[in-house]
């Protein structure tokens, strides 16, 4: 289970999160809000393996581009939908 510490409590006894990171990721803030994220180092490894290719949509196939519009999301992932909406508008 994570665990929110406070920068003070960190600094004064590093070894225990470090360890308790071990296990799973500390959340440490500051001034009340969450700031950095205390995690295993196998975690970080794994997290940075997982980086994204991008392509441009100019060098996909006219087969590739009706693929994509023709595709439809499934129905239990509609949450995702209202995320984008939110983020839209949050953004105006």
């Amino acid at each position: 289970m994570t665990s929110t510490v406070t920068a003070a409590a960190v600094s004064k006894n590093l070894g225990a999160y470090q360890d308790a990171a071990v296990r799973d990721p500390v959340i440490i803030t500051k001034n009340g809000r969450p700031r950095t994220v205390l995690i295993a180092c196998e975690d970080y490894l794994r997290l940075t393996k997982r980086d994204r290719r991008v392509e441009l949509t100019s060098a996909l196939g006219d087969d590739d581009l009706a693929a994509i519009e023709a595709s439809e999301m499934d129905g239990a992932l509609d949450r995702l939908n209202a995320e984008l909406l939110t983020g839209k508008r949050a953004a105006d």
